[in-house]
């Protein structure tokens, strides 16, 4: 493991030796040394009442901060005057700050009271009131943030075992996640969302984060928690909550339980959590300040499990929700609603550069390439990086030989993004979504209603869910219907595989080649309803009996 170039270590310790450095702290150092994480020890340093310029430039030049409180940590003021300065790194420059307490309970730490608030009198005796100020001030911060605490654990080896697991994965999320101020408009996304959090407000407030799929919902989402999760005394992360659903589990209570142990154990982070009822969730989180994403919902009896109530939820406590469906945010009374936008030519076309030349602009000589690739992704994030990634190596003649087939078909990690999106509809407004994007894309929304008003289709409820679930939206005076350029080529791939090999037996004709056959061979069926034929695509003459 690489040290990042914007800091001298990955973790800096504060501890009281006595209580921890020939047990606890020993182990914890060699299964760091094992996972390759450097740790800062200041065993050559001559320890005096002040931190000197050493020790504060070694916890400024760490990724982690880590504070092992123990029952006498405050007997120090070597340790006290190191959380000020730790206190002080995490508050102005965002330093991750991991806390253990040590066979010490977090409220004693946070009310100065029991054996450790009695230590921490002792030593306070004959200081000045800003110094005894300053160290309370930020043992009360550092009690607050979510951290390990022993009576969690079965024994210190599977404690050590959660802390070196979770700073290890965390540094790796720190330095392969590009940072998130490399994430092409993620610091605009961010303030936005911010500002709908509204964190210096003591209610319990839900924000949702919608747009359709690929469009980087839970890239926004993550960036924005590693951002605030060190604000907070519990932060979880929880990930795909989509296809979790009350068949699964038998009956509602079951499904219901089994969603609400996963919000706790990853909120409270213990592993073998055992829940019993329902109401073990308010019970343990109500008094406390938790961060919670939950990433990927699609229905709501998801949101009514895991966040039906705010006094479920701590004070200033705030919940995020990722999800194509803005009908499902409605319908739990969510207000707060971010709609994640395309990414304008700009930035799509710098997304698409890193990916394919890992750089911000193209090449020389492959800028009109990489606009219509722009345009074939139609500026969505995912399609922009899967293409990149396609063409990335090839020289100028491989992207003129490629292009073709990008235009054709969808690459399989798209597909496969979108394919779960369309088959979550009901096969009614699957079917409708196929009429639009095959028949209708840009065409006016009441000659659509028109046409389709003989059909069994109730159009209008499937226009609205068709836009709730963003498979179309309407251009800038709402008149007519927009369909992004890959779900078209969705819909025209899943007609395709109605029937590969014989063209006459699909539901709609869209391939000017294959209309071409079916006429010609007069291989037509039942089965058609409809056809979208492009003459201009046809190069040969085209005969046709009577």
């Amino acid at each position: 493991m690489a040290l990042s170039r914007h800091c001298k270590h990955h973790v800096f310790p504060s501890f009281h030796g006595k209580d921890v450095r020939r047990g606890f702290l020993s182990c914890l150092l060699k299964e760091f040394k094992e996972k390759g994480i450097d740790v800062f020890m200041d065993n050559d340093i001559e320890r005096s009442k002040l931190i000197g310029p050493e020790l504060t430039e070694a916890i400024r030049g760490s990724l982690f901060a880590m504070v092992l409180i123990s029952r006498n940590y405050a007997s120090s003021t070597w340790c006290l005057n190191e959380l000020v300065e730790i206190m002080k790194c995490w508050e102005e420059y965002k330093q991750t700050v991991e806390v253990i307490f040590y066979e010490v309970d977090p409220s004693d730490v946070k009310k100065l009271k029991g054996d450790f608030g009695a230590v921490f009198d002792k030593t306070c005796a004959e200081k000045s009131k800003e110094e005894v100020e300053r160290w309370r001030k930020a043992l009360q911060i550092v009690a607050q943030i979510a951290g390990y605490h022993t009576n969690n654990f079965v024994t210190d080896a599977v404690m050590i075992e959660k802390i070196v697991t979770d700073v290890s994965n965390k540094f790796n999320d720190s330095t392969t996640s590009n940072d998130s101020d490399s994430l092409v408009g993620i610091g605009t996304h961010i303030r936005k969302i911010e500002s709908l959090l509204s964190l210096e407000s003591a209610e319990v407030r839900k924000v949702g984060i919608w747009g359709p799929s690929g469009i980087g919902k839970t890239t926004i989402a993550r960036a924005l928690f590693r951002e605030l999760s060190s604000k907070f005394t519990h932060a979880a992360f929880i990930e795909s909550i989509k296809g979790n659903f009350e068949q699964s589990y038998g009956d509602e209570h079951a499904f219901k339980l089994h969603l609400q142990k996963q919000l706790l154990s990853e909120t409270l982070n213990q592993k073998d959590l055992k829940i019993g009822h329902l109401g073990v969730a308010k019970a343990r989180l109500k008094d406390k300040k938790v961060l919670v994403v939950l990433d990927d919902v699609d229905d709501l009896k998801q949101l009514e499990a895991m966040t039906d109530k705010s006094c479920w939820f701590g004070p200033q406590s705030r919940i995020i929700i990722t999800t194509k469906d803005k009908k499902l945010l409605i319908a739990h009374e969510i207000n707060h609603i971010y709609h994640v936008d395309f990414p304008s030519t700009s930035e799509a076309l710098e997304i698409l550069c890193m990916s394919a030349f890992r750089r911000q602009s193209p090449s020389s000589g492959f800028e009109d390439m990489a606009l219509e690739v722009i345009w074939l992704a139609g500026n969505l994030p995912l399609g922009l990086r899967v293409f990149g990634a396609h063409l990335r190596g090839m020289s100028r003649d491989q992207w003129i030989h490629a292009l073709p087939s990008l235009r054709r078909s969808l690459g399989g990690e798209i597909e496969k993004v979108l394919r779960f999106s369309y088959d979550a509809l009901s096969e009614e407004v699957q079917e409708l979504f196929l009429h639009i994007a095959c028949f209708f894309k840009g065409g006016r929304i009441t000659d659509v209603v028109e046409c389709l008003a003989e059909s069994r289709l109730n159009v209008d409820h499937g226009l609205q869910v068709l836009l709730d679930k963003c498979f179309i939206s309407k251009d800038e005076w709402g008149r007519r219907l927009v369909v992004h350029n890959l779900l078209e080529q969705l819909a025209k791939e899943i007609v395709r595989k109605q029937s590969v090999s014989y063209p006459g037996k699909r539901q709609f004709l869209v391939d000017a080649q294959d209309i071409r056959e079916v006429l010609e061979g007069k291989a037509g069926t039942g089965t058609i309803r409809g056809i979208d034929f492009d003459l201009s695509e046809v190069r040969e003459d085209l005969t046709i009996d009577e």
